[in-house]
């Protein structure tokens, strides 16, 4: 093999050089040449040059040897291994041969083995009749003892039924697991058996029915007939603890009776789920308006009495692990949960909200129902989720809201009907001790709206601070409504339909007041909207304007200013109204009706275009002027504030004037009381004297123009309501009459 190897391997280096050896020649010629110049760079080195001669010689003699014996080994394992898969291809043939001859033999005996089905017949049939002749007692008296547990399940003796029915279950799982052993699971033995042992799985049904009874009417059982209940709880455990030594067995022999595992313990809970949830079932129709209070005045009763009855009697019954009072209490909870979450879903109305709203937040975690002293402390709902979640709380409350909004706006408007009404009645409106006119409208609007706030405080402080902003957002609306009501009420004022108009207006101001102390004094004052307070002023004004414009006409000043003959009314009808309202209010109009005195009658003035041509219309002008001034006075004596009635003295003054020098020294004074007053004014003014020059009114308005000064904060304007006439352009064409 050895020289085979040697000769191919010379052959393809002598056909075809491999191009590997071509460039590792190349690499070791290179790498010679590199050395070999670095060696001998200098002459001196030439002298060793037959001692490196001699030291390579040596190492490639060296070298060639290894590599010979290298090659060699690897040439010898191949030969080895070529010999070897010589040696196992001989095997494989024989093996072949051998198996062929196998099948031959094989196929000639087939026909044979055919006899064997006789065999196993007889063996099956053997050890169906071993396992019958081996329980054969038992099998005889199954029909009896099926009989006699199907009397005492009738008879509600369950303990004795169970046993006897444990005895059959035994007997038929017994035979199956012989069966099963011997090989003949699922066969034609093993159906024969369950068709036998069929009355066995109707006595299960039947007790299970009695014992789901039992636990359904456990509540009732365990203060009438504990007995019973508990030989239901003991069947349960026992079935349980088969159930367990069943699974634990089945690891080693395989075998899983029929029916296994029960689960009875698990069905006991559903059981007790289902029997809870059907104490939460009701109709829509059922619980309608004060039905819904009656109906969850019923669940909390029953709730209570079910849980005094599980921690007095049942817990006594059942074993600890059960844990039966947290159980009962979680499924009520549980149970309650989605009653209720039915219930919101239904269209509710304002006080079926309510109902519900305190009955989840109060009710149900106060001492009368789930903190009861009989309950605590081993019954804590704390530890529960809500019965209805955060949304749906919120969500009923806005729902609660919306329809107390309506509520509210239909019975505001009814209020105000028929406040309305009353105002056209043949008689005088109510007054109180003081003699105020008024009406019970402000007392009864906001006793409604603090009667649902209240209402809403006791249910939480978050729907509290919603109703509040609800009632103040609906006395808004009311005060519009009052607002449009006072005006048009004003307007057929003069139709006559109102024998007593201004008392009613006094009455319906009065009321305005009234409304502002109470809802000021009230919780109303907690809402965060100060429209309110802006719309009860524009009421408020509305009405002082009204009986302003009455005041006046009352007055009845009449200004002639060529003869100035001033006429002022009786002070009966003024006084009759002033005496019939309260103080803060005729102190308002007072102050506002002289002020509007004074602009009406400053302004007549100033829009007559009146001159005075000589020295005694100027005088007599200002002595009549005062003459008014004075009897103002008088009218509004100690009534109000007199600095607003000295314009009228301060104007008469500045046309008395009869050193026309002095008159810038006058104007100035009276800019320094009157900011407002404007060089329109101070015109108007110097061409009612008449006798001022354009170079005195040009000194007077420069001095005018440089004593500008800002009026102080408290100053209540007088001059810039008085409208003054536009003057005459300086170029006019004449008026012609058309052709």
């Amino acid at each position: 093999v050895t020289e085979e190897v040697l000769s191919v391997m010379d052959l393809r280096d002598s056909n075809a050089p491999w191009p590997e050896f071509e460039k590792a020649e190349k690499l070791a010629r290179g790498a010679a040449l590199k050395w070999a110049s670095g060696m001998f760079y200098h002459p001196d080195q030439l002298e060793r040059l037959s001692q490196y001669r001699k030291r390579e010689s040596q190492r490639t003699s060296s070298i060639q040897t290894r590599l010979k014996s290298a090659v060699h080994s690897y040439l010898e394992g191949v030969g080895i291994g070529i010999r070897h898969l010589r040696a196992s291809l001989d095997d494989i043939g024989n093996v072949c041969e051998t198996l062929v001859e196998v099948r031959e033999d094989w196929q000639s005996k087939l026909n044979s083995f055919q006899s064997l089905r006789q065999l196993s017949s007889l063996v099956s049939e053997h050890v169906q009749l071993a396992t019958a002749v081996h329980n054969l007692q038992q099998v005889l008296a199954v029909p009896e003892v099926v009989m006699e547990t199907h009397q005492l399940i009738e008879q509600r003796r369950l303990l004795e039924a169970h046993t006897k029915l444990m005895e059959l279950e035994c007997w038929r799982d017994s035979i199956l697991y012989q069966l099963n052993r011997a090989g003949q699971h699922n066969s034609e033995g093993e159906q024969v058996v369950l068709s036998y042992f069929s009355g066995v799985g109707q006595l299960n049904e039947e007790l299970a029915k009695e014992l789901w009874d039992v636990i359904t009417c456990g509540l009732t059982l365990v203060k009438q007939d504990p007995a019973l209940f508990v030989s239901a709880i003991r069947i349960i455990e026992r079935e349980e603890r088969i159930d367990q030594i069943i699974l634990e067995g089945q690891s080693q022999h395989k075998f899983l009776p029929l029916g296994r595992p029960k689960n009875l313990r698990r069905k006991v809970f559903h059981v007790l789920e289902r029997s809870t949830a059907a104490q939460f079932r009701a109709r829509q129709t059922d619980t309608k308006g004060p039905g819904l209070a009656n109906h969850l005045g019923a669940l909390q009763n029953n709730i209570l009495n079910d849980l005094k009855i599980v921690k007095d009697l049942m817990v006594q019954c059942c074993p600890p692990h059960y844990n039966i009072l947290q159980t009962y209490v979680m499924l009520h909870h549980k149970c309650l949960s989605g009653h209720l979450q039915d219930i919101i879903s239904w269209d509710l109305e304002k006080n079926e909200i309510y109902t519900v709203l305190n009955w989840i937040l109060h009710v149900y975690h106060s001492p009368e129902m789930m903190a009861h002293p009989d309950l605590c402390p081993d019954v804590d709902v704390s530890a529960l989720v809500p019965l209805i979640s955060q949304d749906a709380q919120e969500q009923l409350q806005n729902k609660y809201v919306n329809a107390l909004r309506v509520s509210v706006s239909d019975w505001m408007q009814k209020a105000l009907d028929a406040e309305v009404n009353d105002w056209y009645r043949d008689e005088e409106p109510e007054s109180d001790h003081e003699g105020y006119f008024h009406s019970s409208l402000p007392v009864i609007v906001t006793q409604m709206l603090e009667e649902n706030v209240q209402v809403a405080a006791e249910i939480s402080p978050a729907l509290r601070d919603q109703v509040v902003i609800m009632a103040l957002q609906e006395l808004e609306t009311f005060l519009y409504r009052f607002r449009e009501a006072v005006i048009d009420f004003g307007r057929e004022h003069s139709t006559g339909r109102s024998q007593y108009y201004l008392l009613y207006l006094l009455a319906a101001v009065n009321n305005c007041i009234v409304l502002r102390y109470r809802q000021r004094c009230k919780n109303l004052r907690g809402g965060k909207l100060p429209h309110v307070e802006t719309t009860l002023d524009k009421v408020l004004k509305k009405g002082c304007r009204l009986l302003i414009d009455r005041m006046l006409s009352e007055l009845q000043v009449c200004h002639s200013l060529r003869g100035w003959e001033c006429v002022w009314g009786s002070r009966r009808g003024t006084e009759l109204f002033l005496v019939s309202m309260s103080v803060c209010l005729r102190q308002f109009l007072l102050v506002e009706g002289l002020r509007l005195l004074i602009i009406e009658y400053v302004q007549t003035l100033m829009l007559k275009k009146m001159v005075c041509k000589n020295p005694e219309e100027r005088e007599k002008v200002s002595e009549r002027m005062s003459r008014d001034s004075v009897q103002l006075r008088a009218i509004f004596h100690k009534l109000v504030s007199q600095g607003a009635a000295s314009v009228i003295s301060s104007v008469s003054e500045l046309l008395r004037l009869t050193d026309t020098s002095l008159l810038g020294l006058e104007v100035s004074g009276l800019v320094t009381k009157y900011p407002d007053i404007s060089d329109e004014h101070v015109s108007v003014l110097l061409d009612i004297r008449g006798d001022v020059s354009k170079d005195v009114r040009g000194t007077v308005l420069e001095m005018l123009e440089q004593n500008t000064q800002l009026p102080p904060e408290d100053y209540q304007p007088i001059f810039t309501d008085i409208v003054v006439p536009a003057p005459a352009l300086p170029f006019c064409l004449p008026a012609v009459r058309c052709a």
